[in-house]
């Protein structure tokens, strides 16, 4: 089980770095829409100008053309997210991979006599992929050649051969190996993927059925599996597949919530935003939701701990609200009462259901800048961003209710409300930034994790150090909170270390010393 639990977080982590790449398509996307929105020009007419107005269709168009590509993305993206070491060469594996994939699944078709005509592709799920007719697997066809390759370049690129045949040792054996593996996967995907393709549309029109209900359930699986690492799971194949949904938009066919409402973005033709949106409507607890709890957490802190639990909520607060990241605050009370956690999943459900109820068709992924960039320049008309916030004052009464109540109620010991032995958590994270060096910092973590010995991989996501480990049992918790860690969680020989947005600091300082 353990096994299979450190093989889902490795996978959830290597769909990180694509992931992250996305909403950066989407700022540009946003900003290409800014110079280049007609509607704009009415009240700014120095946007009106032609070169202007050229500019923007030129950023926002170029920036579309990733998504068209997205496969692409994961393919290469993920194994770099798996590998273990020289993660350029096992990106290369990866690159080439899907190249091979494709083209082999294209001659298949050939040869079956399956390839359909131009005007016909749709209709038959085929589409054309880098030049390439093949069948509509969309980000599916990355996720799975990514991930084969990541596979097989930890396994065997650290094969040597003597002698002669040295030049075919690492990285070059994982190529032997992955061409005829490509190809083959190429030939069965032709015969498993309408299967496949069949059972997806079952489970996203069942899901689509459920209704509200059904964005409830999302919205909850989304949250509750935070701690464990594996949400990314949960919400990256609604974002980028189709059980997000299937749209054609200006000409061109997107699958996933994500990719529909970027190209819709840019897309001058649509006059709303499609109802897909919802599936990536998770900012609504995060710009409302716990702010609010850190204001319930706030207001019913003991008198003389609130200064000290002021100077942990408000930046935790302003995190999750201007750029979405949650973890900071979610970590100040999942460890001292779990129950508030529970209820924040739960309630992050009910909000993206009154989003669906409500028929809001705004973007709001993460924080308000985002929020700002996509929506204000569409207007009211394509994305009714107003009821956005009638939903998102809605939870903010809700969350500051029910968290008050409960932490009252049930005496919850969330940060200011500690016994009298015990101090507020003042997190070092402004500490650290302060010193502006990493003296000590990696060998402290180290020691932490259990010395050079015990560890076999470092990486970190957006808020966490993620290691592999040899022995769990080593890892000494309170050294490595000392070093300013939120929170340390294990799964099998998997360990997450929650530092926040400064991780990548605390990953060099690791590496360095490594």
């Amino acid at each position: 089980m353990s096994r299979a639990v450190n093989a889902l977080q490795n996978f959830g982590k290597s769909l990180f770095g694509p992931v992250l790449i996305l909403p950066i398509v989407g700022l540009f996307i946003a900003f290409g829409n800014i110079l280049g929105n007609g509607n704009l020009a009415e009240y700014l007419p120095f946007l009106g100008h032609p070169l202007v107005q050229h500019t923007g269709q030129l950023i926002a168009k170029s920036a579309v053309s990733v998504l068209a590509n997205l496969a692409l993305v994961f393919a290469v993206g993920i194994p770099v997210g798996l590998a273990a070491r020289d993660k350029g060469y096992a990106a290369l594996i990866g690159l080439v991979t899907f190249i091979v994939f494709i083209n082999a699944m294209n001659v298949t078709l050939q040869m079956q006599g399956g390839l359909a005509a131009a005007d016909q592709m749709k209709a038959a799920g085929q589409s054309m992929v880098l030049g390439v007719q093949v069948l509509e697997m969309g980000v599916f066809a990355g996720i799975l050649t990514g991930a084969l390759s990541g596979y097989v370049y930890n396994k065997y690129s650290g094969v040597q051969f003597s002698g002669a045949m040295a030049i075919y040792s690492g990285h070059c054996f994982v190529a032997i190996i992955m061409l005829p593996v490509s190809m083959v996967l190429g030939v069965i995907m032709s015969e498993l993927w309408p299967f496949a393709q069949h059972g997806i549309s079952t489970l996203a029109m069942g899901i689509k059925g459920a209704g509200p209900f059904g964005v409830a359930i999302y919205g909850f699986l989304e949250r509750i599996l935070v701690p464990t690492g594996l949400h990314h799971l949960v919400y990256t194949p609604f974002l980028y597949t189709e059980l997000g949904g299937t749209q054609e938009v200006c000409g061109s066919m997107y699958q996933g919530a994500r990719n529909i409402y970027f190209a819709e973005m840019a897309c001058p033709d649509v006059k709303q935003l499609s109802s897909t949106v919802v599936w990536d409507a998770r900012g609504i607890s995060k710009m409302y939701g716990l702010p609010a709890a850190a204001l319930a957490m706030y207001l019913t802190a003991k008198p003389e701990r609130k200064a000290a639990a002021k100077a942990i909520l408000i930046p935790a607060a302003l995190t999750s609200l201007l750029v979405g990241v949650t973890e900071p605050i979610e970590f100040s009370f999942l460890f001292v009462a779990p129950l508030l956690f529970v209820v924040h999943a739960v309630l992050t459900g009910i909000g993206m259901m009154l989003f669906s109820l409500f028929d809001v068709h705004a973007i709001g992924a993460n924080g308000i800048i985002d929020f700002i960039l996509y929506n204000l320049p569409l207007g009211t008309e394509k994305s009714n961003w107003p009821m956005y916030i009638v939903v998102g004052l809605i939870m903010f009464a809700l969350y500051f209710i029910i968290f008050r109540f409960l932490i009252l109620r049930f005496d919850m010991k969330t940060p200011g409300r500690e016994a009298e032995d015990e101090e507020t958590r003042l997190y070092s994270k402004q500490d650290y930034q302060a010193k502006g060096n990493n003296d000590g910092l990696g060998e402290a973590i180290i020691e932490g994790l259990g010395g050079r010995g015990n560890i076999e991989v470092v990486d970190n996501c957006y808020t966490r150090l993620r290691v592999t480990v040899k022995d769990v049992a080593t890892i000494d918790e309170p050294r490595l909170k000392a070093t300013g860690a939120k929170a340390v969680i294990k799964q099998g020989n998997n360990v997450q270390v929650v530092y926040g947005l400064h991780v990548k600091k605390m990953r060099e300082a690791v590496e360095a010393f490594l």
